[in-house]
């Protein structure tokens, strides 16, 4: 093909004239808006300009072929090279460049955003754009079987970050010969060099311990660079093009030299580069087209029926979890992925029925999340699934997620002090305070097996990012088949129009509030409960509802820690109520050990004994 053969000596000049370009452009931008990362940008624009006119398969016209290669920009603070290479193509005008980057509502944001249709996931957040071209190369080769490639630009000063392993780890494991990863070594990180500067031999090394590739190149040797992305596309498994560049490229008062990261040139030192560099130029890059595929197939998933479960039985909701999980699998778009513990979140239920469509990242919390990420890129909906606990150690890739627009279903089991013995090391305490943080997210709590299957069913059309929390302990099922869980709605267990305090709980502490109920009715005390399976967004109407009926009096129990969980939400809930309310919040206090559910729960203050206390103390 064209992208493969020798390059002529004209072919080398203009090469040079569009990397220039792209430089002009990088200056330009970031100089009238008066921030920016040019010298960031310059060293890595020859490898743009051999890749976007030689290389990268897209038709820019429509950024939503299916058989479009994938640019990520990993090094998002590259952002002005990222615009200059759109104008370059034509995707975006050279007035929206100069006058809207990182203005108020501009397209043009500091770090790159889908708010472009060419941009595939929010970066800007170091070592997460890598880890998400591995989900879409996933999805390119394992799922959609399409010769697109993935191309993401790395900066030498993110190969720090654990995440960029986790990716060559995982893209070696799965042999992603669609995958090509471009670092631009250019020796300056923010405050100064980088940890290896420019010891290619030992990245080369790094990369080949991986299970990957590495093409040592000169990152300002045009031909050098044509040849290895040449090399790359045609490679058998995942490729790191390790190229040596140096940092303010073209610009003699900027280049290598430290202090300059995240700077722009003053108005003055930029007039002199852009002369120096040739001038303003007004090339336009009609770069390699991809070859025509089929539209994408969507056959009809037959009717979900989801598992049915008899009132009174004991189950676990992770258990609940995957039977749902596995009949969701009956639709060709729904995928799932484990962080090596999916015998625990029963994940593997879906692995054994869907193996083709099953993914196993090991344990990798960051590269689950960022897979995920990947895998929705290409129209899927992906199940992601591990302990509470450890999505924290993916939080950054959650924030991120929720910046690129991506709708993916988390799943955290193990939540909470009743999960026993194992300890404080397994128990997710914080996991709803932090998804809840998370801009646009929805939180879920049941607890039952019934409420659980139908709103992991709804979790597969819900927007942005999806949490579900488990349980690992088995409870009686509370609910009906059939019955309905709106996502926002909530359970009415027990109640009257003169209930003299309402018991609110979500998951495990349901089933207590239920014991505490039948405890206080033979006192007298008449308990209202109420079952908020969903915790964000929160049924505030109920809420309200009880505040009228018991005169304001309400108990909240959570197996959480108290700061950002259930009793923060129907606080904040209530905060505008005019009429007064009293309300006990019962939450994990203090660090919990080993020891039985029952145990744990009595000692963290949120056993049936302590609830029967509080509704009696304000009854």
């Amino acid at each position: 093909m064209e992208a493969e053969r020798t390059l002529r000596g004209e072919e080398l000049t203009q090469l040079g004239e569009l990397a220039a370009q792209l430089r002009v452009d990088a200056i330009r931008c970031s100089t009238r808006a008066g921030s920016g990362h040019p010298t960031s940008s310059l060293s890595a624009a020859d490898l743009m300009a051999v890749l976007i006119a030689r290389h990268l398969r897209y038709d820019w016209v429509n950024a939503g072929n299916r058989a479009n290669d994938h640019l990520i920009f990993s090094k998002g603070h590259a952002s002005p090279l990222l615009y200059a290479v759109l104008r370059a193509v034509g995707a975006i005008s050279e007035q929206e460049l100069m006058e809207t980057y990182r203005q108020l509502g501009s397209r043009l944001q500091g770090h790159p955003t889908p708010a472009l249709p060419w941009v595939d996931v929010a970066t800007g957040s170091l070592g997460q754009g890598l880890p998400v071209g591995v989900g879409i190369a996933l999805a390119g080769q394992y799922l959609d079987h399409l010769p697109f490639h993935v191309w993401a630009l790395c900066g030498d000063s993110e190969m720090a970050e654990g995440s960029i392993w986790e990716a060559l780890d995982k893209a070696g494991h799965y042999g992603l010969r669609n995958l090509t990863a471009i670092v631009d070594v250019n020796r300056l990180g923010q405050r100064g060099p980088t940890e290896l500067e420019w010891d290619l031999d030992t990245y080369r090394r790094r990369v080949e311990a991986f299970g990957c590739h590495p093409i040592v190149v000169d990152g300002h040797d045009l031909a050098a660079i044509d040849d290895a992305f040449g090399r790359a596309r045609q490679a058998t498994g995942p490729t790191v093009v390790l190229a040596r560049t140096i940092k303010g490229k073209g610009v003699p008062d900027v280049e290598n030299q430290p202090g300059w990261h995240g700077k722009p040139l003053k108005h003055d030192m930029a007039e002199r580069a852009v002369q120096a560099l040739g001038g303003v130029r007004q090339i336009r890059v009609a770069g390699p087209r991809p070859e025509p595929s089929p539209p994408a197939e969507a056959p009809a998933a037959p009717p979900l029926e989801l598992p049915r479960y008899e009132k009174g039985e004991q189950v676990a909701t992770r258990n609940a979890y995957g039977d749902a999980l596995r009949a969701l699998g009956s639709r060709p778009d729904v995928v799932a992925l484990d962080g090596e513990v999916s015998d625990s979140t029963r994940a593997d239920k879906f692995g054994e029925a869907y193996p083709d469509r099953f993914f196993e990242m090991f344990i990798s919390e960051q590269q689950l999340v960022a897979a995920a990420v990947g895998l929705q890129v290409r129209g899927y909906r992906p199940f992601a699934a591990t302990f509470a606990a450890f999505l924290s150690r993916a939080y950054d890739f959650i924030r991120m997620a929720a910046i690129s627009r991506a709708d993916i279903a988390l799943s955290g089991s193990h939540a909470g002090v009743e999960i026993g013995a194992d300890g404080p090391s397994q128990m997710g305490l914080e996991d709803l305070a932090a998804l809840r943080a998370v801009q646009g997210s929805t939180v879920l709590y049941p607890s039952d097996a019934v409420s659980c299957a139908a709103l992991v069913a709804q979790m597969a059309d819900r927007k942005g990012i999806v949490y579900l929390r488990t349980t690992r302990g088995k409870y009686p099922v509370l609910y009906d088949n059939g019955d309905d869980f709106p996502i926002g709605g909530s359970k009415l267990l027990r109640g009257g129009k003169t209930d003299d305090v309402a018991l609110i709980g979500a998951g495990v502490t349901v089933h207590n509030c239920l014991a505490a109920a039948d405890e206080l009715a033979r006192e007298g005390i008449t308990a209202r409960v109420i079952d908020l399976y969903s915790v964000k967004p929160l049924d505030q109407q109920r809420l309200l509802d009880a505040v009228r009926d018991t005169g304001g009096r309400l108990v909240v129990v959570e197996d959480h820690y108290p700061e950002g969980g259930l009793g923060s939400a129907v606080l904040e809930a209530l905060a505008d109520l005019a009429g007064p309310v009293r309300v006990k919040h019962l939450a994990v206090h203090g660090l919990p050990t080993s020891g039985t559910s029952a145990q744990l729960m009595d000692q963290a203050g949120i056993g049936v004994h302590a609830i029967v206390s509080a509704a009696r103390a304000l009854a």
